[in-house]
């Protein structure tokens, strides 16, 4: 089973609003990101709420879908991680990592990194563009307690660190792997408008 874990559940201080609940065509970051993984190999999907985690699941429809609340979440993306991690079934094969910051992903994209990890069993699947590391990136069940136990300033990337020999990266020929919206700047490059309109106030 691969689990598609969405963490969604950071303050947003930099973009000064909830992330998850910024538009996205006639939907929210967090309803695309939903939307893609329906369509591809995933088998399961978890979303991570924290900050604001009430309003958020007020104002986005996410029927099927597995929410965590985690409470830890101002101690940063790891404890999110750990979260959506630990609330797995016992038969998960690998966990593949979404953020909310990255809604260009497309279903191709996530199928291309499972289809990788199926056939080689890799402990990471990290997909690339002209030699450069984006998202969602795969973490077999094989570094699962190397997630739990890594340093909470490094999280994710410590693992990676100390896994380079059995990183797998894969070739996707696809920019939207790279691209983060982290601040209004970001928002008003890529949407052409300030990102001041949500589903509903907060």
């Amino acid at each position: 089973m691969i689990n598609a874990v969405v963490l969604a559940a950071g303050e947003s201080r930099r973009m000064g609003k909830p992330k998850p609940l910024l538009r996205f065509g006639d939907t929210t970051f967090l309803e695309q990101i939903v939307s893609v993984l329906r369509l591809s190999d995933a088998d399961r999907i978890t979303v991570v709420l924290g900050a604001k985690a009430k309003t958020i699941q007020a104002s986005t429809d996410l029927p099927g879908v597995n929410i965590v609340l985690n409470e830890d979440y101002p101690k940063g993306q790891l404890s999110s991680l750990i979260a959506g991690l630990k609330s797995g079934p016992p038969q998960t094969e690998a966990l593949l990592l979404c953020l909310v910051d990255n809604p260009f992903i497309t279903a191709d994209v996530v199928n291309r990194v499972i289809g990788a990890f199926r056939r080689t069993q890799s402990r990471i699947v990290i997909p690339t563009f002209h030699n450069r590391r984006g998202h969602p990136a795969l973490f077999s069940r094989a570094v699962f307690d190397a997630l739990v136990n890594a340093p909470t300033e490094e999280g994710a990337r410590h693992v990676v660190n100390t896994n380079a020999e059995r990183v797998l990266e894969v070739d996707v020929r696809d920019n939207s792997i790279l691209i983060g919206i982290d601040t209004p700047e970001d928002y008003r490059s890529h949407f052409g408008m300030d990102p001041d309109t949500l589903l509903m106030d907060y």
